[in-house]
């Protein structure tokens, strides 16, 4: 059997056990994948996933940091910045999610973690571009909408928080949570 189809079969294993949530056996696959053919960051990344379910935030970075070196992904820097958020270290998390959003700006993973942190370290402002970003791709994604249109609420920027509500209720007249947050914005 050729490396590249063995490598094939043993990451296709190791996301089927993963979803299936057998742990052990897709680390196991996982494992055999990673060391058929070394060029892949996949399965350091269904690594890193298993590591993250089993608490273990170490082992987690090192195995999102290692598929990052093999590929420079945007998936894999959202992995290193959740970790680094998780272990308290905003800074560094909000540059890795920086760094995910600028191969992929449309990844939420990285987006709404930049939201978080950069609402913990009192940096709202500086993520509002990432935000617009994203609504530049696709300028229908609601939870990017009403999170972005939230952001400018929390800024005071409630005229451009309230017409990108507007938008949102006449794209999505069932949105309540936009609805409400309209009312609220139109109140002040």
């Amino acid at each position: 059997m050729s490396e590249n189809l063995d490598y094939e079969i043993n990451q296709e294993l190791g996301e089927c056990y993963l979803f299936m949530g057998d742990l052990e056996k897709a680390q196991e696959y996982y494992e055999k994948a990673a060391t058929s053919n070394g060029v892949h960051a996949a399965p350091y990344m269904g690594l890193a996933t298993i590591a993250v379910q089993r608490g273990s935030l170490d082992e987690a970075l090192g195995l999102y940091q290692r598929a990052a070196s093999v590929e420079q992904s945007d998936k894999a820097l959202a992995g290193i910045g959740l970790v680094r958020m998780e272990q308290g270290s905003n800074d560094e998390a909000y540059e890795k999610f920086a760094e995910s959003l600028a191969i992929n700006p449309e990844n939420h993973v990285a987006l709404f973690g930049i939201v978080q942190t950069g609402y913990t370290m009192d940096r709202l402002e500086s993520v509002i571009p990432y935000l617009e970003k994203c609504l530049a791709v696709d300028p229908m994604k609601s939870d990017v909408r009403y999170t972005l249109a939230g952001c400018l609420v929390s800024l005071g920027q409630t005229t451009d928080a309230g017409r990108h509500l507007e938008i949102l209720i006449e794209h999505e007249p069932g949105h309540t949570a936009a609805r409400e947050l309209y009312e609220q914005v139109t109140a002040l």
